[in-house]
């Protein structure tokens, strides 16, 4: 008898309890959903009234709003972002066309204002409206310079990671890790292109478009030509390293057979001007003759001109192409 009560008791709890359990459940699940819905409706409305999300890929050339606007305009702004990224510079295309037409005004304006010379503020504008560019074009030389010196050695690094049994894309992934600067800052954007979906001609292209240098593009033809016909890439790519070395080699033996005549050309060039600068010096009243009279002053603009041609005449036939 105390065991059917038992279980009579329990039956009429179950039947009692766990319906109000259940609706308690229910009350607080609602509740809870409720509060959410409303917290998360607040965040929203407060982003939308403190912040517009812009999912469009902004490039600002320039700080200042209305310069950005023309900037983004013109088709030579594509050339100067090109050549400041292989320049490796933190740099706008809007400040290097400020800072170059800063040069090209300001200095010429001061130069007239105090020694009223049209030729002596041109002169001015024109070199000092240059130093801008130069710099970047002088760092790019250097940094593509540096990237041909140490491309043999990635390319060694990854004919090593390929025998090893690696892939390809851990093979490059080897050189972003393991090389230097600046291989390794554009063996690594081609790793990542290719590991986020793009092919392999793609990245190979978009790296010869950032780093234009002849060596680069026999060891991105080799890869491609190996890609197509199959082969062993290890072994194309020693003989690739091989080659480059050669060439370097080469380069560097011309530069020592023309290092006579390009020390004569900077002779040349130079030896007007220090002459000039040293009898301005021992006797300025004679040499002051050639600014003071029209004639002197079209002898100095002819001497001017011939001393650039011979320097340019010079370079070109000291510089050989390998």
């Amino acid at each position: 008898m105390a065991v059917i009560a038992v279980l009579v008791f329990l039956g009429v709890f179950a039947l009692i309890a766990l319906p109000l359990v259940a609706t308690a459940s229910s009350n607080n699940s609602k509740q809870a959903l409720a509060t959410l819905d409303a917290a998360l409706k607040n965040d929203v409305q407060r982003v939308s009234q403190h912040q517009a999300i812009n999912l469009r890929k902004d490039e600002q050339l320039s700080s200042i709003p209305w310069l950005n606007r023309q900037l983004l305009k013109l088709d030579v702004v594509a050339y100067l972002r090109r050549m400041l990224s292989q320049a490796q510079l933190n740099w706008s295309a809007g400040r290097l066309l400020a800072l170059t037409v800063t040069g090209l005004i300001i200095p010429p304006y001061i130069l007239f204002y105090l020694f009223q010379s049209y030729p002596l503020s041109l002169l001015s504008g024109a070199v000092l409206g240059s130093i801008p560019f130069g710099w970047v074009m002088f760092k790019r030389s250097r940094r593509f310079a540096a990237f041909e010196k140490m491309l043999p050695e990635a390319l060694d690094l990854m004919v090593s990671g390929l025998r090893a049994g690696h892939s390809l894309l851990a093979a490059i992934a080897l050189v972003a890790k393991e090389c230097s600067e600046p291989v390794k800052s554009e063996f690594k954007i081609c790793f990542e292109e290719q590991n986020y979906g793009l092919e392999l001609k793609a990245a190979l292209q978009n790296l010869l478009e950032r780093i234009p240098l002849q060596d680069m593009k026999i060891a991105a033809t080799a890869i491609l030509i190996q890609k197509e016909s199959g082969g062993n890439l290890a072994e194309v790519l020693d003989k690739t390293s091989n080659v480059i070395r050669e060439r370097f080699r080469l380069k560097r033996q011309i530069m020592v057979h023309t290092a006579q005549g390009r020390l004569t050309g900077w002779i040349l060039t130079f030896l007007p001007v220090v002459l000039g600068i040293a009898i301005y010096f021992v006797d300025p009243g004679m040499i002051s003759i050639l600014w003071h009279r029209s004639i002197g002053i079209k002898m100095l603009w002819g001497a001017a001109g011939l001393i650039a041609i011979g320097g340019l005449v010079i370079r070109k036939i000291v510089n050989i192409d390998v």
